[in-house]
């Protein structure tokens, strides 16, 4: 059995209004990536096939109505519904929203199930997607109420990782969400992913200041000295290599985060603003910590660019690759240790080409 014989991979389609369709079938449309994986995207054929007709594509589906019956080395479309779909690029609506919801759902329900071995989802708009039945500010949150384990939002690239002590946090909340048992809990998720999923052995890890030069000794605010410092004084007895906290603002000019396996920032901006800088177009998001594996690309819905067939896939693709590397990654690390909390799935699929 090859290699793409034995990952599947699931792609919940995200925003119909947004350049979600477009990134999916451009990565795709690379008959090399079946080599690499076998893809599930979660929608319907006849959306499917709106959109490979709007972008002039000859990819070719292979449509299903049950998991089950995934073919190994196609694109697989499972019909999550049947019922045409307005399609109105570049608007944001109701209808965007609700199907995506409905993907996304159908695609975790598989992946709970191990019906498939990872999960890649296209973006979503965090303000139509809101409802009665789904009340979360992204995908991060929703996936950590349905899976197990202690979610932490991580950039990756080729030479970078960034996470983050708060994700999704208003500038004005920060402070008060930064506490020793969340910087103990976040750091220990960094340390535990960088060992089973990128298999470093004894990873070093930095962690960047609250405040401007870490407050300048309480000059600029005692965060830094009364929370941050002493949390990592303890960590550090425990044998891990965490470093900090180091100023900010110089942290990334300076080439500093090339000493190290994964950086923390203290709150979003401070973390993604470098991290777009230098790696946008190819940086992924893996959402770390959680017994199931989940990568999107580092953007959005791109609702200016929907349907014009000019959207860059490269972040899409980079994270199609980044979930079979750590899929592969946390299987080996799971057959050496034998953790209970990495099962190795055993299913067949039809050999039908």
């Amino acid at each position: 059995m090859s290699r793409a014989d034995k990952i599947v991979v699931g792609i919940s389609i995200g925003d119909i209004n947004g350049i979600g369709s477009e990134i999916i079938l451009k990565t795709f449309e690379d008959s090399r990536m079946l080599e690499f994986c076998t893809p599930v995207i979660f929608a319907s054929v006849k959306l499917m096939s709106f959109f490979k007709k709007h972008f002039e594509t000859d990819i070719n589906f292979h449509g299903i109505d049950k998991i089950e019956d995934v073919v190994p080395k196609k694109i697989n479309v499972l019909n999550v519904w049947k019922e045409h779909v307005d399609v109105k690029f570049g608007e944001e609506n109701k209808t965007g929203g609700e199907f995506a919801i409905k993907s996304l759902k159908e695609a975790v329900a598989a992946l709970k199930d191990n019906k498939i071995d990872a999960l890649v989802t296209a973006p979503i708009n965090k303000s139509n997607i809101q409802s009665e039945s789904f009340n979360f500010p992204g995908h991060t949150d929703y996936l950590a109420q349905e899976l197990k384990g202690e979610s932490l939002m991580l950039l990756v690239s080729e030479d970078l990782r960034v996470g983050l002590l708060t994700d999704h946090v208003a500038v004005k909340d920060v402070v008060k969400n930064i506490t020793r048992e969340r910087i103990d809990k976040k750091i220990n998720i960094i340390y535990r992913t960088l060992i089973e999923d990128f298999g470093i052995e004894k990873p070093k890890i930095a962690v960047l200041g609250i405040n401007p030069h870490t407050g300048d000794n309480g000059v600029i605010g005692d965060e830094d000295d009364t929370i941050l410092r002493p949390a990592l004084d303890n960590i550090r007895k425990n044998g891990k290599i965490v470093l900090g906290p180091y100023a900010a603002d110089s942290f990334f000019g300076s080439g500093n985060y090339k000493n190290f396996d994964a950086i923390i920032a203290s709150y979003h901006d401070q973390g993604l603003i470098p991290f777009k800088t230098l790696a946008f177009g190819k940086g992924v998001n893996f959402t770390a910590g959680l017994n199931r594996i989940r990568t999107s690309p580092d953007h959005g819905t791109a609702f200016d660019l929907a349907g014009k067939n000019t959207a860059n896939f490269e972040s899409f693709r980079e994270a199609v690759f980044t979930a079979v590397s750590i899929f592969e990654t946390r299987e080996g690390y799971a057959e050496i240790s034998k953790n209970p909390m990495q099962t190795t799935r055993k299913r067949s699929y039809s050999k039908k080409k």
